[in-house]
């Protein structure tokens, strides 16, 4: 099916089966007939699928294994096409994308020909045979990229091959500090043989806007009958959702139709941080019974303010409206899930947004080094709540726009990917590209040649012809008087990270909106480790694992380590040294602990940032990567920061310096907050020294800032800036509470993050088990730092938590695989403890 059209009674798709792959040399067969007088050796595998994938579903390519470069060789696939068919029905190949250079053939007979991996195509066939051969030869980029071709207005470092920017291909498996070596090659997405009846269908479009406090939902496309069928006569629009149904007549001009409906004061699509994200069905029923499927939709207004001072030209301040709220975006730049086959069922990227979605983030960014994810992805995003900030897939390169060929597959990539966007109440912003603007001007290019027409204008206006209620950005880092400037428009913020800034930097460099932040080479647990639990951060496996920069003498493992020093105040290089398994447990920490204080810090109520994105959500593959959850789908210590930081109500402490400190608490949700906010002081570890109350009520999607100051009466030297003596407490905790629960904590050290273990805490932990499942009901003396969680078959709620003194915490454990619940070990380790505690679930 094309564009948001799902079924149409009478059509079916019928996936291709028996599928096989070879390899030849480049250019040894100029088609079948040839590649059959060679008598390649053939291997059979699941398909479609890259070459990459099918080798490793039949047991020779693993990303563990040896390196094999695909792009040096052409490929073959083959299948068998299913093709009879009865009078009546028309048949046609789908093929939704072919990785790079391809070349099809049926039965011998030249078919088609694609230079893009990310176009679809079809093409229609007799039924005249029972059964039919497909070939399809993708041919090897590395001969096609030596051929001479004008040179590029700057390079883009992390690219291996300059000249990959004149072909439509992803840069996934071509950049090899940081993706897997497994480029794509071959049908990447399915290729199934279309079998019609009844009435054939094209140019679907979709719209849905909010009018006058109306919703309204429009309709257009070709509808036509198919040879032996009754002629369309017309039909109706229906929009329903709980029972309710709502319909419009269908307007008819020849072959094609056009309907509105518009319902009064609709439910509205919210992200699920701020509301329910409520979704309406639609589908046109035909005179006659035929029924096309569109799919789920929305209602919802996004748009981006424009009001406020642009910075020498730019384009003004980053914000996104939702429903007409001020809405914090958080979350994560989105990678595949299998970066070998570039896809996954439904069933696992269900699991990987409901994650994504249980830490707290609201937006998730599809950006231009990756490749379009499948419907389900985006329909998944309506359902559950999830912006999307959808880059079109470019990045940092200088594109051949003055090349018609290569400008009308861009066009016509366009119109196809938004004609399945179309009327997605998730879709927050469209993108023309990845950092090209940035890559320009710090490699050094003219003003002028920053900006490209490609992304200013071609795709722009596309982009207002098909998602016209969408707002449109040029590049991922964009605005002010240079790209990289982060006080105005958006920018990949790395002053924190990369550039090795102090904390303080979040709010000094007075970020706007971070599409891409706080790289970080963060550690899994010791089993996602390549080389197993006993690898070590200088070995080999884990360094070829390890981000960097091309061309650069440092990698993300050195940026962890700065601020593991700057943090914990030890030195990384001796720690790694003397306590290597030391150096781990605070070096998974210490990401965490810093994600967590920067989106404290943005979050605040009179902070000028409105959104920020971590590189990456999840790992390409097993190491210490950006992802904030391994490749196999494990949450790490970082990933349990965050959740508790971009909760919708959520605290933070900040240390104002000679003004003390400043508790904030953030409201997201659509319902007032009334709760009761306690800040406890502590010494040594167990010692209360002082507490105070108060009541606080906060609005809808709003915050509080309050000076803990306020709290106490007379002076205490709460951030301990004025030091008038030795410290009075070394430990301040911050508690917002309802009648019944927790709803958000904060801890604040004024003599920084403490790093010395003691023989006991305190910590006991007992596992209970009704109707709802299991849980563990934790309980410490002393404060336990970071405490650690790890349970057999099982994800705990939390984990790398701190608990105050005389705390207790109630944590449910979520079964992961097929494990049962009973005998399962769990190991509950604080970072400030020489020994941790363990049991058996019941």
């Amino acid at each position: 099916m094309t564009g948001r059209v799902r079924s149409v009674t009478g059509h079916a798709s019928i996936a291709l089966g028996d599928w096989r792959v070879c390899a030849t040399p480049p250019n040894a067969a100029d088609g079948p007939r040839a590649l059959d007088a060679a008598a390649p050796t053939w291997t059979a595998a699941p398909g479609p699928a890259t070459a990459a994938a099918m080798l490793r579903a039949a047991g020779t390519f693993d990303l563990d294994g040896p390196a094999r470069r695909f792009d040096a060789e052409d490929w073959w696939f083959r299948a068998h096409v299913p093709t009879g068919a009865e009078a009546g029905v028309e048949l046609a190949l789908a093929f939704e994308g072919l990785a790079t250079v391809a070349e099809v053939w049926l039965d011998g007979e030249p078919l088609l020909s694609s230079r893009s991996m990310f176009l679809r195509h079809e093409r229609p066939v007799d039924g005249a045979a029972t059964e039919r051969e497909l070939t399809i030869r993708c041919r090897a980029l590395d001969p096609l990229l030596k051929a001479r071709a004008p040179r590029p207005g700057w390079r883009a470092p992390m690219v291996e091959n300059q000249q990959l920017r004149a072909f439509r291909t992803t840069l996934l498996g071509r950049t090899p500090g940081w993706s897997p070596g497994a480029a794509a090659v071959g049908p990447w997405r399915p290729v199934r043989l279309e079998r019609r009846t009844r009435v054939g269908v094209d140019d679907v479009r979709l719209a849905t806007r909010v009018r006058d406090g109306r919703g309204v939902v429009e309709v257009s496309g070709r509808v036509w009958a198919l040879a032996g069928a009754p002629a369309v006569t017309g039909g109706e629009l229906v929009v329903s959702r709980a029972g309710a149904e709502h319909r419009a007549r269908l307007q008819s001009e020849g072959d094609k139709l056009s309907g509105v409906v518009e319902i009064s004061a609709p439910a509205l699509w919210w992200p699920h941080t701020h509301g329910e994200p409520a979704r309406y069905d639609a589908r046109v029923v035909l005179d006659g019974g035929v029924t096309i499927d569109l799919g789920a939709v929305g209602f919802r207004t996004i748009e981006r303010e424009r009001e406020g001072g642009a910075r020498d030209g730019g384009d003004g301040p980053f914000k996104l409206r939702v429903n007409g709220v001020p809405i914090f975006c958080r979350g994560a730049c989105w990678t595949p899930l299998d970066p070998v086959a570039l896809t996954s069922d439904r069933a696992a990227t269900e699991r990987a947004l409901e994650q994504a979605r249980r830490a707290g983030m609201n937006m998730l960014r599809v950006g231009g080094t990756m490749v379009y994810e499948t419907d389900d992805f985006y329909d998944l995003c309506d359902e559950l709540g999830v912006l999307v900030w959808q880059d079109f897939m470019f990045a940092n390169m200088d594109y051949p726009a003055g090349d018609p060929v290569f400008l009308a597959d861009v066009v016509a990539e366009a119109r196809q990917i938004l004609g399945r966007l179309q009327a997605r109440p998730a879709l927050a912003v469209l993108c023309g590209n990845s950092e090209g603007e940035q890559q320009a001007a710090m490699w050094g290019a003219s003003r002028e040649r920053w900006s490209q027409p490609l992304f200013d204008r071609v795709l722009a206006d596309v982009a207002a012809e098909l998602c016209p209620d969408v707002p449109y950005w040029p590049s991922s880092a964009h605005g002010g008087p240079f790209p990289h400037d982060a006080r105005t428009g958006t920018t990949s913020y790395y002053g924190v990270g990369a550039y090795l800034r102090p904390l303080e930097d979040a709010r000094r460099a007075e970020v706007a909106f971070a599409s891409e932040c706080l790289a970080f080479a963060n550690v899994p647990a010791p089993d996602a480790l390549p080389g197993g639990p006993g690898a070590r951060v200088h070995h080999a496996a884990w360094k070829a694992r390890t981000p960097r920069d091309l061309g650069a003498g440092w990698d993300f493992d050195d940026v962890r380590d700065h601020y593991l020093g700057r943090l914990f105040a030890v030195d990384p290089v001796t720690l790694r040294y003397a306590d290597h398994d030391r150096y781990l447990e605070l070096g998974r920490v210490v990401t965490g602990e810093v994600m967590a204080q920067v989106f404290g810090e943005w979050r605040r109520g009179r902070s000028t940032c409105r959104g920020g994105l971590v590189w990456f959500l999840r790992d390409l593959w097993r190491g210490a990567g950006w992802g904030v959850v391994d490749a196999a789908g494990a949450p790490k210590a970082a990933w349990y920061y965050l959740r508790r930081a971009l909760q919708p109500i959520s605290a933070h402490i900040s240390d104002e310096g000679g003004n003390g400190l400043s508790i904030h608490v953030t409201n997201d949700g659509p319902a007032a907050l009334v709760a009761e906010l306690d800040v406890n002081l502590f010494r040594a570890g167990e010692i209360r020294i002082a507490g105070a109350r108060r009541a606080i009520e906060i609005a809808p999607h709003a915050t509080l800032e309050l000076a803990a100051a306020a709290l106490f009466d007379g002076f205490t030297d709460l951030s301990y800036a004025y030091r008038f003596g030795p410290p009075g407490h070394d430990l301040v905790v911050a508690t917002v509470r309802d009648a019944a629960t927790t709803l958000a904590e904060a801890f604040h050290f004024p003599l920084g993050l403490p790093h010395v273990r003691q023989v006991d805490v305190g910590l006991s932990a007992e596992a209970r088990a009704d109707a709802s499942g299991v849980s563990l009901v934790v309980k410490t003396r002393r404060f336990a730092q970071s405490i650690a969680v790890t349970v057999d078959g099982h994800e705990p709620e939390d984990s790398y938590f701190h608990l105050a003194p005389g705390g207790e915490r109630t944590l449910a454990l979520r079964r992961v695989g097929a494990r049962v619940a009973s005998g399962a070990r769990v190991t509950l380790q604080p970072l400030n403890a020489e020994g941790g505690t363990k049991l058996v679930l019941p």
